[in-house]
């Protein structure tokens, strides 16, 4: 089995780039959909709107996203909660898979996380930061919260140190698969 980790800064494209990669090459595994999924469960909300002292539970996502506009350590206390999660759901991915020859991991904050040694392969994408600030808001971002998530993650240039592949995304699909298909035809 190969692991292969598509990693990149926010909204360079890696979900784009690891649907490329692991269709009908083998499963894929999102922290983004984790993370996703566990905002809709009960006992995590409560955890969270416990330990981050929110006032409201209606606007739940809302009130998260204002504290760490005006707080920069409630997003580390948010991130002390949710990475073990994510971290514990990688590792039954990887046991529910390992027959496999091919499991595709897309992982934000893989570097900061130092998660390197999971994974057989590390590809980075990156992309230019104008573009990825018009991806964010394209998707319903706002420009301050992509602005202060930004700062939070290491810089390209550090976080390419620890990759094995750096794709850059700054064109077209097109151009995006080439490349993608240049390194996978190695492991295939």
């Amino acid at each position: 089995m190969i692991k292969i980790a598509i990693t990149g800064s926010l909204a360079s494209g890696k979900t784009t780039a690891s649907k490329i990669l692991s269709s009908s090459r083998g499963p894929l595994y999102s922290a983004d959909k984790v993370v996703k999924n566990l905002y809709k469960k009960r006992d995590f909300k409560k955890n969270v709107f416990k330990k981050l002292n929110l006032k409201s539970k209606k606007n739940f996502k809302k009130e998260i996203i204002k504290k760490i506009i005006e707080q920069k350590k409630t997003l580390k206390k948010l991130e002390k909660i949710i990475h073990p999660m994510v971290r514990q759901e990688m590792l039954k991915f990887i046991l529910k898979n390992k027959s496999k020859n091919l499991l595709f991991f897309e992982i934000p904050l893989l570097v900061e996380n130092k998660l390197n040694k999971y994974f057989d392969v590390v590809i980075f994408i990156k992309s230019r930061k104008d573009l990825r600030i018009k991806r964010y808001i394209s998707k319903g971002g706002k420009k301050h919260l992509f602005k202060v998530l930004d700062k939070q993650q290491l810089k390209d240039n550090k976080k390419i140190k620890y990759c094995d592949y750096v794709v850059v995304n700054n064109h077209s699909i097109k151009l995006l698969k080439k490349k993608l298909f240049n390194i996978i035809r190695i492991y295939e």
